[in-house]
């Protein structure tokens, strides 16, 4: 009896402690009790008027800068009485540190009014009112609230993730000397040219159809849908769904049939080049005279729009040298770096809340050492470049990227499926050969899905390595860490039976195989059924980087021409770039193929509008990849020495 009262004493203890712990905590933060929301219609020089949310901060007693989402996606929630503030403030420490937050329909979306272009061109010569382009619809917004707005301190930042990060970096074009600071995150920079539409070429199809069965043109300002509007796709494989519908315009008329012809999607399908209406949408040649400090923000892992960071980053500094430019790569898919911690993607590992990281020691201190004007403003607090190393799973700081210090080293395919940086011997023409047939292409990932999931840009790569049609090539076990940083680019001497063809390349970690994964070691209750079995970590092949190349873009994106049966020819496939660190154990794997699917849309390996190819145009071609000293096939890299141990 003793005991039980003992024991109910100690729980009564241990709740009262909870209590008092629960009370002591702040409460949570409620932004509707520091913001007051005001809705406008803005007017700009053309008479079009752009739906603009203004959040103000119910403390009047100081003045806060002013921070701006330009968005083809809609500002809602609509209506004065309805609270959307915490989807405009990177994280919540914007929304304490107090900002007047903006969020504005770009034209022809959702409430704004004139007519919407996907990719805006910007116009360098503006002759008359109707000459506008997101640079001058921003300045005019800036002005007009600027004039209007209590309570701000003349300073504007901007900023946005994928095409609201494209708007970012139009909008500092020519721009209103009020915008001191810009962050375009994940931002589009040239849709054909490794962006959402294009790679090497090839056809980004199954992003592409899943973005437009949803987003799609719209008639007059309107309310966006409350939701994405729902594809009956009648399965739930990808693969089997690309696959059975033959080509592109069959999948065209699938849409129109099942929710009306999308014009946005047709127009991707009609410019199968890098034709003018592409190198007009291109913003990178007009990134000239920037005024505002800009932080261009990516991930390693973005399935989308990977290369646009790095693009804008590159074009600011070689347009705009004296603005004050800066990059932050880390370890994220598309916009991981909101609204996630970033510890992880799929099976990979980071360690350490690295979303949280870059929101309190990157972003805020940018914006707030722009935007609050203070004395020592002109001193930089972030450094040039501020990527993240996976593997090693460190953040790291460079005064240039790629580092200055990483030195050019070549990858060499050697026999018997080697790879190794020593170069082949001149022994005489020696290759490997596959066949590659477009009836059986080979997956991008090894499981069913609709759509692209994000964890496919560190997929598991065992499934493909063991396809006759894929070439694998590996390296000895590391001794030593080999750390890659920078571009990432493959030299390949190849040939095709065919007329056109597919160059995949991927670089791949292969992972001990004794590796044992900690979630595995953990005993699982026992089930009447037998479990699946998990995929081990041990010997896991993951993706790093791939892209493609359409063999009839070999010699330029502007004009096709066909490849010559049994000709040898030097075939350059960019891979972006990396920050990666093999780790001592583990193996660098390279995997070449000739087909990604439905990742990218089938090469019927003839000469033909792939858009419209019959069944009749897709046949299986016998591809050869060269590997001997006259014709040295391999991975140009940049290495980087490794630490002190």
């Amino acid at each position: 009896m003793l005991l039980r009262a003992s024991f109910l004493l100690l729980l009564a203890l241990a709740g009262a402690s909870a209590r008092a712990a629960e009370e002591d905590k702040p409460p949570a933060y409620e932004p509707r009790e520091h913001y007051t929301k005001y809705e406008y219609r803005v007017p700009v020089r053309d008479g079009a008027r752009l739906f603009t949310a203004v959040y103000l901060p119910k403390d009047q007693s100081r003045r806060y800068p002013l921070l701006m989402v330009r968005t083809p996606y809609g500002c809602g929630p609509y209506g004065v009485d309805r609270d959307g503030v915490r989807a405009l403030a990177p994280s919540e420490d914007f929304l304490k540190a107090g900002y007047i937050f903006v969020c504005q329909d770009v034209r022809g979306r959702s409430l704004s009014e004139g007519e919407f272009i996907e990719m805006t061109p910007h116009r360098p010569v503006k002759k008359t009112p109707t000459d506008v382009d997101e640079s001058s619809d921003t300045h005019d917004s800036v002005q007009w609230l600027l004039d209007r707005i209590p309570g701000h301190n003349g300073r504007v930042g901007l900023w946005g993730i994928s095409y609201p990060g494209f708007y970012t970096a139009a909008s500092i074009i020519d721009s209103h000397p009020a915008i001191k600071a810009a962050s375009p995150q994940a931002p589009i920079a040239d849709l054909f040219m490794g962006d959402d539409s294009y790679h090497g070429g090839a056809f980004m199809l199954a992003a592409n159809f899943g973005f437009y069965t949803g987003f799609k043109p719209q008639q007059g300002p309107t309310p966006p849908p409350k939701q994405w509007p729902q594809f009956d796709w009648g399965t739930l494989d990808g693969y089997e769904f690309h696959l059975d519908h033959g080509n592109l315009d069959a999948l065209s008329k699938r849409l129109a049939k099942d929710g009306g012809a999308n014009p946005y999607f047709d127009v991707q399908l009609a410019h199968d080049r890098y034709d003018e209406f592409w190198q007009s949408r291109a913003i990178t040649p007009h990134l000239k005279h920037i005024r505002a400090a800009v932080l261009t923000v990516g991930g390693w892992f973005d399935a989308e729009d990977l290369a646009g960071p790095l693009a804008i980053f590159r074009a600011i500094g070689r347009h705009s040298p004296a603005t004050d430019n800066r990059l932050v790569m880390g370890p994220w898919v598309h916009g991981g770096w909101v609204g996630a911690p970033g510890r992880q993607l799929g099976r990979v590992q980071f360690q350490q809340p690295t979303a949280e990281q870059f929101q309190k020691e990157v972003l805020l201190p940018f914006f707030e050492q722009h935007l609050r004007g203070e004395p020592d403003a002109k001193a930089p607090r972030v450094a040039k470049a501020t990527v993240f190393e996976t593997g090693t799973n460190v953040w790291r700081r460079y005064d240039a990227w790629p580092p200055r210090e990483a030195q050019p080293r070549t990858l060499y395919f050697a026999p018997g499926g080697k790879l190794s940086f020593t170069p082949p011997q001149p022994t005489g023409p020696e290759f490997d050969s596959w066949v590659s047939d477009p009836a059986k292409p080979v997956p991008y990932i090894g499981y069913a899905s609709l759509g692209v999931p994000q964890e496919y840009m560190v997929s598991d790569q065992r499934f493909a390595s063991t396809r006759p049609d894929v070439l694998t090539f590996r390296s000895d076990v590391l001794e030593e860490d080999v750390t890659l940083a920078g571009p990432v680019v493959a030299r390949l001497f190849a040939s095709t039976t065919g007329t056109d063809a597919d160059w995949v390349v991927k670089l791949i970690d292969v992972y001990p195989p004794e590796l044992e994964d900690e979630v595995a070691k953990k005993r699982k209750p026992r089930t009447e059924d037998v479990e699946p079995q998990d995929s081990p970590l041990g010997g896991y092949q993951q993706l790093v980087r791939g892209d493609p190349l359409r063999g009839r873009f070999r010699k330029g994106f502007e004009a096709p021409e066909a490849m010559v049966p049994g000709q040898v020819e030097e075939l350059r496939v960019a891979l972006q770039d990396i920050n990666h660190s093999f780790r001592r154990g583990h193996r660098i794997m390279v995997q070449v193929q000739s087909s990604w699917f439905p990742l990218i849309d089938r090469n019927p390996q003839t000469f033909v509008p792939i858009r419209s190819a019959r069944p009749e145009d897709f046949q299986a071609a016998t591809q050869k990849l060269f590997r001997w000293a006259g014709q040295a096939s391999g991975l140009e890299v940049k290495v980087l020495a490794a630490p002190p141990r």
